[in-house]
């Protein structure tokens, strides 16, 4: 189906104007789609990852070899959803050219967006979990394993930091309460 503006009404939840390029900390929720619990389960307030949930722990991690000037902080993997948390470093305005040479899926000559990163990180772990349900029997999902967009929060100062580290921690440990759960 065709974009039509008459019909399609996507109102972007980003802040108007804001370079999601430039040097900061963004904290990111990233959901499967309908919810399903696909990458483990909660025992005793910790994730158990399945294969599944590894596999998307682990390719979050192997993006900083995918961008420069990227880093990570705290992140989980949930059952149904991902959080993390973006530490974009030197990023240089947008457009202008990288020092070093380009990575693996990064345009060349621009500086990574948190849009980009995510656009990577959903495509490479559908495609992976793709994999894996044809070769190891995962549980198969609807048409997409995640949704369309993504939750973003710029982390302003230290006490915002240190809050969301805290969040992401606990998580396990709340996720009876927690707004994801199903």
């Amino acid at each position: 189906m065709k974009y039509n503006p008459d019909t399609h009404h996507r109102c972007s939840i980003r802040l108007k104007s804001y370079d999601y390029s430039q040097e900061g900390l963004y904290f990111i929720t990233i959901c499967i789609q309908n919810r399903l619990c696909l990458f483990g389960n909660i025992k005793d307030d910790e994730m158990n990852l399945n294969d599944a949930g590894q596999m998307i722990e682990t390719q979050w991690l192997d993006l900083t070899q995918r961008f420069t000037g990227i880093d990570f902080g705290e992140c989980i993997v949930m059952p149904n959803h991902f959080h993390g948390i973006i530490k974009i470093v030197g990023a240089p305005l947008v457009g202008a050219q990288n020092v070093g040479q380009p990575q693996p899926g990064q345009p060349q000559g621009i500086a990574p967006t948190v849009g980009n990163i995510i656009g990577v990180f959903k495509s490479i772990t559908t495609n992976e979990y793709i994999r894996g349900v044809k070769r190891n029997h995962w549980p198969r999902f609807d048409k997409k394993l995640w949704q369309r967009n993504y939750y973003e929060h710029i982390i302003r100062d230290e006490k915002s930091y240190l809050n969301i580290s805290e969040y992401i921690k606990t998580n396990p440990a709340k996720w009876q309460d927690d707004a994801y759960y199903e």
